[in-house]
């Protein structure tokens, strides 16, 4: 559609000087989620696309339950939408697109392209990848619910007493790893854990068949963040989130790995790697290491022939601490079973060929972080199977 958006619900703001393009002949091009602007080569510009306050309306009611918030829209402009490509070529989806919620509001979805700086040697996408769009989708569907405190995720009636939200476990099985360029959905939503836990479950699919290539879900808790102690969940809070609680599960609970993972030592444990360091930018907004950067530092001691010969199908992350960037990190691993029978089954139900349990340590005091357990497929044996 090439007319102009009506200015009383998107604004335009051209990223130069606009009598230079009024003489460079310029036109411009807008739709309900994002606005470009062409010159006459063919080639597309950026514009920045914000909703006016007049698109926004309270919401009193979700699921049923009252609430107070801004809801946000289900095609609702939040970011830059950056378009750079030939005339002609196909312009079906070339960023991420904001989500939107479905199924009564009870489930949040959202679109990703998967970007040539998010795949790994094999030229898929990585799990560092994976963990990385889950916390997108879960920190936007806080956002357009309309809950939002100044916290990083947390919601309003979470900031006013100064808590977050911090994962303790999360279990992730890999049907399969997108390419670069492949369009994935995600849906998440959640569900109590327990008296003072959320649970978080999400799935990604294929967004042109709609395969599901991946299943997670996550146990999260409360903690103060001031004194780094854990928090019963407020009754305001639990009355904010329970109107999204939704009994739905991503994985059947008789195969979410719930086993406990075993603490690995400098005797158990086949590989070591030392001297592992955070980096400023691995800092998150709370002030601690993100949780997905550990999953590179575990994977620093799985011998490099199975990085190179197997995918990852199946990673089960146990919590325990926080790291900060001033310490230093050990990377433990170990075998734990290597299955030589029949998988021509494509299911990630299949037993693994290899298994690994893994521990994230810190190196001065030995003091646990993470404890993980991973589950690895033949690279070549998938494919013969596909």
């Amino acid at each position: 559609m090439t007319t102009m958006a009506a200015t009383d619900s998107v604004r335009l703001c051209f990223l130069g000087n606009f009598s230079e393009a009024k003489k460079k002949n310029v036109s411009f091009h807008s739709s309900t989620n994002f606005a470009i602007m062409s010159n006459n080569r063919g080639r597309f510009l950026p514009l920045i696309a914000s909703a006016s306050s007049s698109s926004f309306h309270s919401v009193d009611m979700i699921n049923g339950k009252k609430v107070n918030g801004i809801y946000l829209g289900e095609s609702q402009v939040t970011a830059t939408k950056l378009i750079n490509i030939e005339a002609g070529a196909d312009a079906a989806i070339n960023g991420s697109l904001h989500g939107r919620f479905v199924e009564n509001r009870f489930v949040y979805r959202q679109t990703f392209v998967i970007r040539s700086y998010e795949i790994g040697p094999d030229k898929t996408a990585t799990m560092e990848t994976l963990m990385n769009l889950l916390q997108e989708t879960a920190l936007n569907h806080v956002t357009s619910s309309g809950l939002a405190g100044n916290g990083f995720g947390a919601t309003r009636e979470m900031s006013i007493r100064k808590l977050i939200w911090v994962v303790t476990r999360i279990h992730i099985q890999v049907q399969r790893y997108s390419c670069w360029g492949d369009v994935v959905e995600i849906d998440t939503w959640v569900d109590a854990a327990g008296k003072n836990g959320m649970r978080r479950d999400w799935i990604i699919r294929n967004h042109h068949t709609q395969e599901i290539i991946t299943r997670a879900t996550s146990t999260w808790v409360i903690m103060n963040r001031e004194t780094r102690r854990l928090s019963k969940i407020p009754e305001q809070v639990r009355e904010e989130v329970a109107p999204f609680y939704v009994k739905r599960v991503a994985i059947p609970s008789e195969e979410i790995d719930n086993e406990k993972i075993d603490k690995l030592t400098d005797e158990t444990a086949g590989r070591i790697r030392s001297g592992l360091a955070p980096r400023w930018s691995d800092m998150d907004a709370n002030q601690h290491v993100n949780n997905v950067k550990y999953i590179g530092w575990i994977l620093e001691s799985v011998p490099i022939n199975v990085l190179e010969e197997y995918n990852l199908t199946s990673m089960t992350l146990e919590y325990r601490r926080e790291c900060r960037q001033s310490n230093l990190l050990e990377s433990l691993t170990s075998s734990t079973s290597s299955v030589t029978g029949d998988s021509k089954n494509n299911s990630i139900h299949r037993k693994p060929e290899m298994q690994y349990t893994h521990l994230l340590r810190m190196q001065a005091d030995k003091a646990e972080i993470v404890r993980a357990r991973t589950e690895w497929h033949s690279k070549q044996k998938h494919i013969l199977n596909n």
